[in-house]
Formats: C-alpha cells, structure tokens, sequence
C-alpha cells in the first residue's frame, strides 16, 4: 500500500486520502488523458487527481530515493511534494506538467536535506562506480591498509563536505548528474532548466569542487573531471 497523501482543497480545508491499491483501482486502468485529467484536476475534482497521481507517483517515488537514498524518507517526501502539487494546481499554466511536478518532487527532496541538515549517506563503493565521480585518492592505496582506509575515508568525506557547501543550484546538478548518474537532458528536464544552463552550472560546479579539493592537497590527476 502506498502511504496516505494528504490532499489540500482549494478552499484551504485539508482532507485526507487513502491511496491504497483499492483507490487506485478506481481511479481506473484506461489510458489517461493527461490534458482532460488536470483540467479537471484544477475544478477539483479529486477522481482525477488520483488519477494524476497513479499516472507518475512511481516516477516521483523513484527520482526521490535517488536523492534521499531511503525508501522511507521519499515516500515522506513525494507525500510532501503532492499535497504542494494539489495546492498549487489550479496556477498550473500550460506546460510540461510532467517537469512540474518533479521539480517540485526535486525541491522537496532538498528541503528535507537542507532541514535535518543531513549528509548523502553515499558509501565509498557507491561514490566509485559512478564514473565522473573518481576519488581524489591514489590507486596504490587500495592495498585496503588500514592508514590507507583511513585516508581514503576521510577524502571521501571531505568530497561529500564540498558538494553538500556548494550552493543549492549548483549541488543539484552534481548530485543528479556525477553522484546519480542522470546524463544532461534527464537533468535538465527534473530541474526545469535549459539544457545549456544545466552544463554551465555543473562545469562551474566542478571548478569549485576541484579547488576545494586540490587546496587540501589531494592528487590533481584524479580530479580531470571537474577542470573546466
């Protein structure tokens, strides 16, 4: 059972619902008309809403965990997102509702971040199979001593210090796109941002990276990837 969302009416009086594979069964299996669906949606009428939100919670559920890394704490966040989703929708204008709605997804995950004050809970082996994410350290320390373990952990940390400082707009595009492996477009399009805007914040967010890091004195032929 996916978790009750709390639906906000448009009079500002919250209702609750349960949405439960039985709602979801009602609010049908045709193929949705998305256009009629938020048009409707934005009168208030609740049926097609639910059925906005069967149509693209599982997409929503999972752009979350990429970000909040727990099943639990996306399903906090997308609950979140859809009660802002339901308030906001009759200022819906024309437009990529998709985008909207996962930026808004997007933003919420943030915000709880930024909220609990939290660092990516990101280990060592998931940093590493992402490949513009290479670590500021030597290959001759995977000897696995326990020195090297050490230090390997603390650059580690110190990577993951450096993204969590950089600014919201520029931490996003690094962690959608070096940490999550999202590739340009798919970033562009969750943020709701021009493609060219995407590479000119993430080139400007990898120079800050890549300062931070050879300040500390790390090993400069790791970092190429984030030269401008």
């Amino acid at each position: 059972m996916i978790q009750a969302i709390a639906n906000t009416g448009y009079d500002g009086a919250i209702s609750t619902m349960e949405w439960s594979s039985t709602s979801r069964s009602a609010a049908g299996t045709a193929a949705l008309d998305i256009s009629a669906a938020i048009h409707a949606a934005r009168l208030g009428d609740e049926v097609a809403f639910s059925q906005l939100v069967d149509h693209y919670f599982a997409t929503a559920q999972r752009v979350a965990e990429h970000i909040l890394r727990t099943e639990e704490a996306a399903s906090d966040a997308v609950q979140e997102a859809l009660i802002k989703v339901h308030r906001a929708l009759p200022r819906f204008k024309d437009g990529n509702f998709r985008s909207w709605l996962l930026r808004i997804v997007t933003n919420t995950c943030y915000d709880h971040l930024r909220s609990q004050k939290r660092r990516l809970a990101l280990s060592l082996e998931e940093m590493t199979e992402r490949p513009t994410v290479e670590l500021p350290i030597d290959s001759s320390a995977e000897g696995r001593n326990p020195e090297a373990v050490s230090i390997q952990n603390e650059s580690m940390e110190l990577l993951l210090r450096t993204i969590d400082d950089l600014p919201v707009w520029h931490r996003s595009v690094v962690l959608l796109v070096d940490v999550h492996g999202y590739d340009y477009a798919e970033a562009a399009e969750l943020l709701d941002l021009p493609l060219g805007t995407v590479k000119s914040r993430l080139s400007r967010a990898r120079a800050a990276l890549r300062t931070s890091l050879l300040q500390a004195g790390l090993v400069p032929k790791h970092l190429a990837d984030y030269q401008q």
